[in-house]
């Protein structure tokens, strides 16, 4: 009994060096790096847009607008304003969203245009606030050039602008039509009295475009 239990320790110790110098498993494949922009496809009542979200130049805004689409929250919101320039009728924004309580997701951090070197250019989206880190699901999809809703670092006061997150690609025919919309002249407070139209127009979808491969080379 004595020789059978050292032969067996002594195949024990013989087994460890063996079990020590086994080959690590190989790791997990690392995770892709995400695309630069992503696209998104609102089907308004009155048509199509398709916009282009600049998620490598602002993360956290890009995020926050995909959950929304991604859970749903967007289905049946209303673009409820059209603000016009003084004197130039056809340069503006028009503003849509919900402050519906059911559907409204935590607010976040504000990236302004200083940070994400985007701009309030023809067709730009960027997100409505109140004060910067206020914003929630209220977005705004400008018509012209509309630089005084940048960031502006000389300025005084709130000088942090709109966070712009991307711009339209597709259906600007589909905006212009919803900013040239009939208006109330009285509903209304503040800035958005005279601007609200009537009826608001439907977001009756908004999802993530289908991504479309390039095409094979050529042989």
């Amino acid at each position: 009994m004595r020789r059978i239990s050292f032969v067996l320790a002594a195949i024990g110790l013989c087994l460890t060096p063996t079990l020590q110098a086994a080959p690590p498993r190989p790791s997990a494949t690392p995770a892709k790096p995400l695309p630069a922009t992503v696209r998104v496809v609102l089907t308004t009542s009155m048509g199509p847009v398709m916009l282009e979200l600049e998620r490598a130049k602002a993360p956290i805004t890009v995020a926050n607008f995909l959950r929304y689409i991604d859970q749903r929250r967007f289905d049946g919101i209303l673009f409820h304003r059209a603000s016009k320039v003084p004197g130039l009728p056809d340069r503006g924004f028009i503003q849509g969203g919900t402050t519906d309580p059911k559907r409204v997701l935590p607010p976040i951090a504000h990236e302004p245009t200083t940070k994400t070197g985007l701009a309030h250019i023809d067709g730009a989206i960027s997100m409505a606030r109140l004060a910067p880190g206020t914003a929630r699901a209220d977005f705004i999809i400008t018509l012209g050039p509309l630089p005084y809703l940048d960031a502006n670092p000389a300025g005084t006061g709130d000088n942090q602008g709109n966070a712009v997150f991307g711009r339209v690609v597709e259906g600007m025919e589909v905006i212009k039509a919803i900013h040239a919309a009939p208006r109330s002249p009285t509903a209304g407070v503040g800035p958005m009295k005279g601007e609200l139209l009537t009826p608001p127009v439907k977001i009756l979808t908004a999802r993530r475009a289908p991504i479309v491969p390039p095409p094979a080379p050529q042989p």
